[in-house]
């Protein structure tokens, strides 16, 4: 990881290298603080959310300005990340700045299985059944999160599982 992320200084103009995409009250205070803390120390510039927008429902305009202020995005799949409609909205976002403007993406898999992610299956499955419920006036969104997860959930990424996941933080 560290050899992908450290040239984004040197390559980018951006405000940040790293943009966290991750659900929260998942992982917020395990393993993605140490993952920040430990892109920080290598001085990686890495944005993530402050814990006071977690309760809103609205996706603020300052996430989409980070994911577009970011050289990359480091996404972290948990067992309810699909559940957020919050996350999925990034998750758009940041397939959208892939494509358009080469934004780079990483996923990790974090005790999911990525097989479950792309077919839609188990939790995901059961996540947009809400989310359909939800919006169903909006049949677009739901469809535009969809491919979203598809298409990260088909990039090669980090899977923690069992794993004392700790080995992914020698970034230095």
């Amino acid at each position: 990881m560290s050899s992908l992320l450290s040239t984004s200084s040197s390559i980018s103009r951006k405000n940040y290298d790293v943009f966290l995409s991750f659900r929260g009250e998942d992982t917020r205070k395990n393993f993605t603080d140490h993952l920040y803390d430990a892109l920080n120390r290598t001085g990686i510039v890495t944005f993530r959310d402050d814990p006071k927008l977690e309760t809103g429902e609205e996706i603020a305009p300052e996430l989409f300005n980070a994911i577009q202020q970011s050289w990359c995005s480091v996404i972290i799949f948990s067992e309810t990340y699909a559940f957020s409609g919050w996350c999925l909205e990034e998750l758009a976002e940041i397939v959208k700045q892939k494509n358009d403007k080469g934004h780079k993406v990483f996923p990790i898999f974090y005790h999911v299985d990525p097989s479950d992610l792309r077919k839609q299956k188990e939790k995901v499955e059961e996540a947009f059944a809400k989310h359909e419920e939800r919006y169903k006036e909006d049949k677009d969104k739901i469809q535009k999160w969809r491919n979203a997860l598809t298409e990260v959930a088909n990039i090669k990424g980090w899977h923690l599982n069992n794993r004392y996941f700790f080995l992914i933080f020698s970034i230095s």
